[in-house]
C-alpha cells in the first residue's frame, strides 16, 4: 500500500463522521510526516494530568492554609508552609505514577476519572498521614494539625479529581487524542468491537479498517470501514497508516500464527488489545492467577451471598431517600410542567418483570399523550427496527409523534425516570441494576439468560451508561448478565458515578 492508496482511502469516504474524523487524523498524519510531530495520546494525557495533579493539590494546600488560619493557628508562617509544600509535588507526583494514574489513558478505550476515584482517594490520603508524619519526625518548618490535614484531605479530593475531568475534556478536543486503529479479524468478533467503536466515539478511537486474509461480509453499519489487507502486511499497515492500536479479535488464522504475528508488531510502539475467548464471561474486575507462569482468568462462583444482598438494599435505601429529598423542587417542576403540558396524568404506571420474575407497576413521568396506545399501530411502520439489521422483539420510534413537547426534553436526558426511586423504596428496583423489562421483551429471555432477574432491575445500570437504545436486544442481556454474575459495591458506585455525565452524551432514548 503505498502513499497515494493512503491518500486515496481518506478521500474516499460518505460517512460525515467518519468523513471528520479521517480529515483530522489525515492532518495528524501529514504533521507527522513532516517535521512538526503532533503528540499522540499518552503523551497528552499524561502531562495535562500531571498540570491537574499539581494545580488541584496546589489549591487545596492555598485554601487549607486560609481557612484553617483562624480555626488551627500555628507558629510557621503560611508562606514558609506553602514552600515546604511546594519542594513536596515531586513526591506526590512519584507516588501518583506508582498508583497508575497516568498511564491508563493510553491503554484502556474507556478510561475515565471515575476511575480515577481510588487511586486519587488513596494518593490524598497517604500523602496526607506522610506529611503529617514527617513533620513531627524531621525538623521541617511546618505544623499540620488534624483539622487542616481534614481540610486538605477533602479539598484535594475535590480538586484533582474535578481537575483531571476538565484535563480529560480538553485533551479529547485535541487532535493527538485520537488513536488510529486496525482490527485483526474481520469475523462476527471482529465486527462487533468495531460497531462499537464506531458507537463511541467518546473512545478517542478512529477505526481505520479491518485487517484478515478471509474477512466476512461486513456488516450493516461497517460497509464504508475499509479491508486493509492481509495479516502479512499488518507491520507495514502499521507504519503506513502511523497505527497506534492494534486489536486482535479472532481471526481464522492458527493460534500459532497470530502468536507469531501479534510478537512480530510488539516493537512497534503501539498499543495492543486482544479480545479473550469467552470474553461474555470476563468483566473487568476477573482474577488473574498463575500456575508455573501460565495466567489462568478466575471467574467467580455464580452466587450472591445473603450479605450480599443485604448491602445492596441498605445502599439503596439511602441513596433513593437521599435522592429524592435533594430533586425534590426538580421533581416538583417536572410534574407542573406536565401538568400544563398536556391533558392527563402526571405519572405513567406500566408493568416491568422484576427480580425473582415477579411482576409491579413502574413509576415513570409521563411523556406521552395520553391515548398513546391507542395510536401506537399508527406509528408501527416508523418502528426503526422493521429496518434491515433490525430486531423485532424491539419497538423503538424515533421522533415519535405521540411524545409531547415536555416528553422530549424529558427523555432525552432520563428524567422522565426519577419517579423510579419510589420503585426502588418500595423494594421493586434498585439504584443499579439489569433492564427493567416489559413482558412483552421478557418472553424472549431464555437460559442462561434469565439469571439477570436474580437481582432487581435498575434505575440505571451498564445498559444506560454505554448507550441505552442503541444497544441491541442480544446485547443488553449480555449485560445484564455479566452484572448480575460479577456484581460488586464498587462497580455500582462506578455506573451511578456514570450516569451523569452519560445523560449529557449523544444518544438515543425511545
Amino acid at each position: 500500500m503505498t502513499t497515494a492508496d493512503l491518500e486515496l482511502f481518506y478521500n474516499d469516504q460518505t460517512d460525515p463522521l467518519r468523513t471528520l474524523i479521517n480529515e483530522q487524523t489525515h492532518d495528524l498524519l501529514v504533521g507527522r510526516r513532516g517535521e512538526a510531530r503532533i503528540p499522540r495520546r499518552g503523551w497528552l494525557v499524561r502531562r495535562m494530568l500531571l498540570a491537574a495533579d499539581i494545580v488541584g493539590l496546589s489549591a487545596a494546600f492555598a485554601i487549607s492554609l486560609v481557612v484553617a488560619q483562624g480555626m488551627f493557628p500555628t507558629t510557621v508562617s503560611p508562606k514558609t508552609e506553602f514552600l515546604v509544600f511546594l519542594a513536596s509535588l515531586p513526591i506526590w507526583v512519584v507516588v501518583a505514577k506508582l498508583y497508575g494514574l497516568y498511564e491508563r489513558d493510553e491503554e484502556r478505550t474507556d478510561h475515565s476519572t471515575v476511575d480515577d476515584l481510588v487511586g486519587v482517594f488513596h494518593l490524598v490520603t497517604v500523602g496526607s498521614w506522610f506529611i503529617f508524619a514527617a513533620s513531627h519526625l524531621t525538623p521541617v518548618p511546618a505544623e499540620p494539625t488534624i483539622g487542616r490535614l481534614a481540610i486538605f484531605w477533602i479539598a484535594a479530593i475535590t480538586f484533582v479529581s474535578g481537575g483531571r475531568s476538565i484535563a480529560r475534556a480538553i485533551c479529547r478536543r485535541q487532535v493527538g487524542y485520537l488513536q488510529n486503529a486496525v482490527i485483526v479479524g474481520a469475523g462476527d468478533v471482529g465486527q462487533l468491537v468495531g460497531r462499537k467503536l464506531l458507537n463511541h466515539p467518546e473512545y478517542g478511537i478512529n477505526l481505520v479498517g479491518f485487517v484478515d486474509d478471509e474477512p466476512r461480509e461486513r456488516q450493516a453499519g461497517l460497509e464504508h470501514v475499509a479491508l486493509l489487507g492481509s495479516s502479512a502486511e499488518l507491520a507495514e499497515i502499521v507504519r503506513l497508516l502511523d497505527v497506534e492500536r492494534v486489536i486482535f479479535a479472532f481471526s481464522k488464522d492458527p493460534g500459532h500464527e497470530t502468536l507469531a504475528l501479534l510478537r512480530s508488531v510488539q516493537h512497534l510502539d503501539i498499543q495492543i488489545d486482544i479480545v479473550p475467548r469467552f470474553y461474555e464471561l470476563v468483566n473487568t474486575n476477573v482474577g488473574i492467577h498463575t500456575i508455573e507462569g501460565v495466567p489462568l482468568l478466575g471467574l467467580q462462583p455464580l452466587r450472591l451471598p445473603r450479605s450480599t444482598k443485604m448491602i445492596k438494599r441498605a445502599v439503596d435505601i439511602a441513596g433513593a431517600s437521599f435522592g429524592l429529598l435533594l430533586l425534590f423542587p426538580l421533581l416538583l417542576a417536572i410534574a407542573i410542567s406536565i401538568r400544563l403540558d398536556s391533558p392527563g396524568p402526571i405519572f405513567f404506571r406500566q408493568e416491568r418483570v422484576g427480580g425473582g420474575d415477579r411482576r409491579f407497576r413502574i413509576f415513570k413521568f409521563r411523556t406521552m399523550y395520553v391515548d398513546a396506545d391507542a395510536r401506537k399501530s399508527e406509528v408501527a411502520h416508523l418502528n426503526m427496527h422493521l429496518q434491515p439489521g433490525g430486531d423485532p422483539r424491539m419497538f423503538k420510534v424515533p421522533d415519535d409523534p405521540r411524545v409531547t413537547r415536555v416528553g422530549k426534553v424529558l427523555r432525552r436526558f432520563s428524567l422522565d425516570e426519577l419517579p423510579q426511586f419510589l420503585n426502588v423504596l418500595r423494594g421493586e428496583m434498585s439504584l443499579v441494576g439489569p433492564r427493567p423489562l416489559i413482558a412483552e421483551e421478557d418472553q424472549f429471555i431464555a437460559d442462561w439468560a434469565r439469571r439477570r432477574l436474580d437481582l432487581r432491575p435498575g434505575v440505571t445500570g451498564l445498559w444506560q451508561v454505554l448507550g441505552a437504545s442503541d444497544i441491541p436486544f442480544d446485547e443488553m442481556t449480555k449485560l445484564d448478565y455479566l452484572y448480575v454474575t460479577t456484581w460488586s459495591l464498587s462497580g455500582d458506585i462506578k455506573l451511578i458515578l456514570k450516569t451523569v455525565p452519560s445523560l449529557f452524551r449523544a444518544r438515543h432514548a425511545y
